[in-house]
Parts: structure tokens; sequence; C-alpha cells
């Protein structure tokens, strides 16, 4: 009898080769237009709890990623445009698009991409109101009671809105499966729920003055007749950190936008350390800091409880959105504060003290 060991001994080594590729997750993608470009992909909550750069090399890239189970990432292109993508162990994901059309990808690989892929595939050159939106949305998370896909759609349709309906908010949470509820990007949002149920009702900004870098002081009222991005941050949270590029990025696009301004709100108790990370990030808008902490008065009077967090104001003082993703930020940007910039709004009310 032919002696077979080594032939075996070679199918098994190839065997363990193959075993040790097939938890490997492969992200693929063609973006048409991108050129040659660097993405970052991050996760959504601890169970991706880091960064990825992405080469991307005449609109085509390619990366293998580690991943132990089903988790909800967010794909950052330059223009701060984000969008999300599920990746679980062993998927091969595939994206396709056009740099001139970047919230409206095509991914494939598993269900959930294809699930909010079909969502917005629905939905597309319509421009549907946000009352047909929440609609669409509330059906798909009433019918996908256990995918994540309902949790980021509760967010971005019901919670990240200028005024969000609890009622609605928590008659949709009941919904969804203990399961679902259990895991961490789920767990955020039903804090920000609770957040927003324990919040003072508070339509509009209350008056603040705090120093910034140079010791000055700067109150609430400099913005009047602005639309300002108000984003809280400190140099010890590594979250915050990553935010700021994203913040950076909205102000190159918009530091000419006479309509709009960010502010930055430091949460930290070292001003050495707040002012070294504040220029290692070249955060040029304007920052503020009491040195006070999470006991900082402005903090504790809009009940924020957790950063990196923003909120966004209207002209007249008006809270039109909280802990907003840059997506919503960006809607905002074009829609309301352009048009903004291209009249003048004699009906605005200063913020007053």
């Amino acid at each position: 009898m032919k002696n077979c060991f080594p032939l075996y001994f070679l199918l098994l080594i190839l065997a363990a080769c193959g075993n040790q590729n097939s938890g490997s997750t492969i992200l693929e993608g063609e973006i048409k237009g991108l050129g040659n470009d660097t993405l970052y992909l991050y996760g959504a909550d601890r169970l991706y709890n880091h960064t990825d750069t992405i080469i991307v090399k005449k609109g085509k890239f390619s990366a293998k990623l580690s991943v132990d189970t089903l988790v909800e990432t967010l794909l950052l292109f330059r223009d701060g445009t984000e969008y999300p993508v599920y990746l679980n162990k062993g998927d091969k994901i595939k994206i396709k698009g056009s740099s001139d059309a970047l919230s409206s990808l095509n991914i494939t690989g598993n269900n959930s991409n294809e699930d909010l892929t079909e969502f917005y595939e629905d939905i597309k050159d319509k421009k549907p109101s946000l009352k047909v939106l929440q609609e669409k949305a509330a059906s798909f998370i009433k019918d996908h009671s256990n995918s994540l896909v309902s949790a980021y759609l509760l967010n971005h349709y019901f919670i990240q809105v200028a005024q969000p309906d609890l009622g609605r908010i928590k008659s949709l949470t009941a919904e969804m499966t203990g399961d679902l509820k259990d895991r961490p990007y789920m767990e955020n949002l039903l804090n920000e729920i609770q957040s927003l149920e324990t919040s003072p009702t508070r339509s509009n900004i209350p008056y603040f003055h705090l120093r910034n870098l140079e010791g000055k002081e700067i109150s609430i009222s400099k913005f009047n007749h602005q639309y300002v991005l108000i984003h809280f941050w400190a140099s010890w949270d590594p979250n915050s950190r990553k935010a700021n590029s994203i913040y950076r990025n909205i102000y190159k696009k918009e530091q000419n936008n006479k309509s709009f301004a960010l502010l930055g709100i430091s949460l930290d108790a070292d001003k050495k350390e707040w002012k070294d990370a504040a220029k290692a990030d070249t955060l040029k808008w304007e920052q503020v800091c009491d040195l006070a902490g999470w006991n900082s008065e402005i903090v504790k009077q809009l009940n924020i409880g957790n950063i990196p967090y923003n909120i966004l104001i209207g002209p007249s003082g008006r809270i039109e959105g909280r802990n907003l993703d840059i997506n919503t930020i960006q809607r905002k940007i074009v829609g309301q504060i352009k048009g903004l910039s291209q009249a003048t709004d004699k009906s605005s009310a200063n913020i007053k003290h």
C-alpha cells in the first residue's frame, strides 16, 4: 500500500491555515470618483473600540479585520460623511458607490448591511419629509425587532432630532427584543433616552460665559444670529479626541460661513492638559473651559452625561438638536444654515442674559 501520510499531513496543515483565515472579516470597496484617499473605520460601541485606517487607491480598497461578533462600525470619509457598516466574524463585505453620493452606498455581505441598503434604496432621490422617514423607520423597527439596524434608525430618526417624541421612542423601544436591548450600542441609546427624560424642559440654551484658551471671557451671546454647534470633550477621553477630527473637517468646510460657528467646551480640570490637547488636535475655533470637569455649571444645566457630546443651537438660541451624528449635522448645515447665510433673518431674537 502506498504511504499517504505525507499527503495527509500536508492537507492537515492546509486545513489548519484555512481555519485560521475563516474567522477574518474582509472589507472590500469601490467608490467611483474617490481616487487615492484615506478612510477611517471606527466602532459605534465598545465591542469595536479602535480605529482602522484604510488606504484607497484609484477608488478601490480592501482590509482584513478582526471581529468576534456582529458589530456596528462607521466608515468615515474625508469630507466628514460617515456611513454605518455592519461586520461579523467571517463576513466578506462589499461596498459600492460614488463619491458624489456617499450617503447612499450599496453594501452587501450580511443581512444587516443589506437591510439598511434596501431601506435607503427605497427613499433614494425621493427627498421625503422627516415624518415620512420616521414612519418608514418605525415600520422597519417593528418588522426587525432584533436588528442592530433598528437601533440605528431609532437613533437617527427619532432621538437625533430637534424635538424628540419620548412617547414614540418608548413605544418603539418596547418593540425591541431583550437581546437587542442588552447590546452595548442599544445600552448607550437607552441611557440617552433616560437623559432626555430627566433633562429640564428647556427649548433655549441658558446664558453662560466661560474663559477661552487666552483667558478671555466668552459668552454664548457672542454667537447671536448664528447656528452654533457646541461640542463637549476632554483631553483625557480618547473618543473625544477622535471626534475632534470630525469637527476639524466641519470647521475647514464652514469657517467662512458667517451664519455658522463651532464652540468647544472642555470638561478638563487641568489647564495645561486642556491647552496641550487643543493645540495637538489643531482646534482653531473658540475653545472654552471652567476647569470644573463634570461639576461645570453648564454641563449640569444641559444634563450632559457622557462625552463626546454635541448640541446644535439655532440663531434665536433655540436648541435644534442633541448628540447629532455627522450626517445629521451636515444636512442641517446644507439646509437651514445655508439658507440663513443668503438672507437676514430679522425675526431672530438675541440670546439675553
